[in-house]
């Protein structure tokens, strides 16, 4: 058995730890049961945004009649798209595993790790790690659900699709959440005829109802989309795979047919594969691990963060999460995150942004507020790109002026809303500074700045 001063688990967000610890001069693992890098890197944020961005420029070309340009796409080279993600992909991984094997004081263990006692840690390598402190950064991966047939078929996921040489010519999705309706962009602008199937009425559940709306509306101009569904069973028969589902709300059956299935019905945490329950840790009924408000676990010195604790699966989040804890685990004074100021992005076309409370939130909360809309189509930049859909709409604390939430969906949206969110995340909080701010006139980020000019009463 070996000891360290640091066990880190998941080398995704965990590897700010291992920097930290390291250059306080403590002894490090670090256990990897996938390649180094974490979900983001090889199978999540990083290549699903590089396969997607050349699908954003065929729909540009596509529309760009309507600004006087006429353009044929003569192809669409899928294998060179998917090659030259994974290559950059190998590269970033490749420098990742080079720095590890050369950095003193830190030891890699590949294989599955799963707790068989108090801070000790057994690897599938055959290794037995035990260390002073902690930190799970397990992560999460694919929830599949319980669809009869299903484990009889192939189908895809967002963590087998990446090595994909063809795309197929028909497609169903399952999940109208942000993997869903990301692939769902890229499969159907490839090409492929897309049929995406949500259990929940809404695509993107957790978004306002007007951009949730306004993204079904765009989205079936190009695909299929059925909400309000639930995949209840799956069959192959010769080169095609059937999917009965079921509506939710009277019991009627639909069935599908496509060449490929791919499954994006959420994520489950990895939990379940290291067992910390076996070293004093405690998990919810969905297995995500418990922590406090400052990332402490129910065991002493163990900490946990990341997908795996289940607050909000988000990159950024993650590496906010871990300066947080680092912070706390050297005895600072202890920070915790504000989790009402979490931004996200869904790079669906058109896209989305969003940050703060909702207005049901806003509601529930018994907040007195005020919104505030604008529309693309109405500034000068977005008259002059033709930009015919996507709005802007922003809450504001009718008392304190506070930037409750900003809500964005139309080109760059992930762009615009930053300011939104530094504003928030400033001394105040207040929506001031932009609408104060010079903006350059003609230039998108005017679609933000107007938002604040009609406020109203919610009511209206």
């Amino acid at each position: 058995m070996e000891t360290f001063d640091v066990l880190v688990i998941g080398s995704g967000s965990g590897m700010h730890i291992v920097e930290n610890a390291l250059m306080e001069d403590m002894t490090v693992a670090l256990v990897e049961m996938g390649p180094l890098g974490g979900t983001c890197l090889n199978r999540g944020c990083i290549p699903s945004k590089m396969i997607i961005y050349p699908m954003d420029v065929v729909q540009m070309i596509r529309g760009a009649e309507k600004l006087g340009i006429k353009a044929r796409i003569d192809s669409i080279d899928f294998k060179f798209i998917m090659r030259r993600m994974r290559e950059l992909i190998e590269n970033d991984r490749h420098q990742i595993e080079e720095g590890v094997e050369n950095t003193p004081n830190l030891k890699l263990f590949r294989g599955r790790g799963e707790f068989v006692s108090d801070y000790t840690l057994s690897v599938s390598s055959g290794d037995l790690v035990k260390a002073e402190n902690i930190f799970i950064v397990s992560g999460a991966r694919t929830l599949i659900p319980p669809i009869k047939g299903l484990d009889k078929i192939e189908y895809l996921t967002s963590e087998n699709i990446w090595n994909m040489e063809e795309p197929p010519k028909s497609m169903v999705i399952v999940g109208g959440g942000f993997v869903g309706v990301e692939f769902a962009h890229f499969f159907s602008t490839m090409g492929a005829e897309v049929t995406l199937i949500s259990k929940s009425p809404k695509l993107v559940k957790d978004a306002e109802p007007e951009i949730s709306d306004l993204l079904l509306k765009l989205m079936r101009r190009s695909m299929k989309v059925e909400t309000g569904l639930e995949a209840v069973e799956v069959e192959r028969k010769n080169n095609l795979i059937n999917i009965k589902a079921i509506d939710t709300i009277n019991g009627s059956v639909k069935t599908f047919s496509a060449e490929a299935l791919f499954i994006a019905s959420g994520r489950k945490p990895n939990s379940d594969i290291i067992r910390p329950e076996k070293t004093g840790v405690e998990t919810n009924e969905k297995g995500f691990v418990i922590v406090d408000d400052y990332f402490r676990t129910s065991k002493e010195r163990i900490w946990s963060f990341g997908d795996v604790i289940g607050k909000a699966m988000f990159k950024h989040v993650a590496n906010y999460e871990a300066e947080i804890v680092w912070n706390n685990f050297i005895g600072r004074k202890m920070l915790k995150v504000d989790y009402d100021k979490i931004p996200y992005a869904v790079y669906s076309y058109p896209q989305i942004a969003s940050v703060g409370l909702t207005e049901k939130k806003a509601k529930e909360r018994g907040y007195k507020f005020l919104v505030g809309e604008y529309y693309y189509k109405d500034t000068a930049r977005g008259a002059a790109m033709a930009v015919e859909d996507g709005f802007v709409k922003v809450l504001i604390d009718e008392n304190t002026r506070k930037l409750l939430g900003c809500h964005i969906i139309g080109p760059y949206a992930p762009e615009i809303i930053q300011e939104a969110i530094t504003v928030m995340n400033c001394e105040g909080g207040t929506y001031f500074p932009i609408v104060r701010s010079m903006h350059i006139h003609p230039c998108m980020s005017e679609v933000l700045q107007f938002a604040f000019t009609n406020l109203h009463r919610h009511e209206h």
